[in-house]
């Protein structure tokens, strides 16, 4: 009998709201897999926008055209180019900036992202490790409460392993049958 791969572990929240638990599928499908290194993330996206992807600094739910100043979405790109390529991407890719998806999935085609990703699939790193090299994903100006939040997902998130499948195929032929 031959096992495929072990399969990887699943971190899970139960108690997370629906975008929090998208958002953590979505980072585990990039293969980021570290407990310490998603709950950054995800502190960090706490502290930009509670995960309300509509929403534009200051508080205002406005959608992406009718965010004019300050920071928009899940992330608060702020800039002139990140908020303007945000705009860009979803019209490249048919999407509407005011849904979670078309976010994460810019988000993680910026430049910035692809250089904090790599830190992110360091295998056993503590959230401060990480939390270090999100300065330079998000560059805020106010660093909140991104680390209190993220050491709350740490204690909120489980792990699941699910069980090793039995391979059927077999690389080589069968060894003869004995009666």
């Amino acid at each position: 009998m031959m096992y495929d791969h072990p399969p990887a572990p699943i971190v899970v929240c139960h108690d997370c709201t629906q975008a929090e638990k998208d958002t953590l599928k979505f980072l585990q499908h990039r293969g980021i897999r570290n407990i310490n290194a998603l709950a950054t993330v995800m502190g960090n996206i706490k502290q930009e926008s509670k995960f309300d992807h509509l929403i534009c600094e200051g508080g205002q739910r406005t959608g992406y055209k009718g965010c004019t100043r300050g920071g928009f979405g899940l992330i608060q790109w702020t800039t002139q180019n990140r908020y303007l390529g945000l705009g860009r991407f979803c019209r490249k890719y048919m999407l509407s900036p005011d849904t979670l998806n078309a976010q994460l999935r810019y988000m993680v085609n910026e430049n910035q992202w692809v250089q904090f990703e790599r830190y992110l699939k360091s295998p056993g790193q503590s959230v401060a490790f990480y939390m270090k090299y999100a300065y330079n994903w998000l560059g805020w100006g106010i660093h909140g409460n991104r680390t209190q939040y993220a050491y709350n997902y740490v204690n909120r998130f489980k792990v699941i392993v699910p069980p090793a499948k039995v391979s059927t195929f077999f690389p080589i032929a069968p060894p003869p049958a004995v009666y």
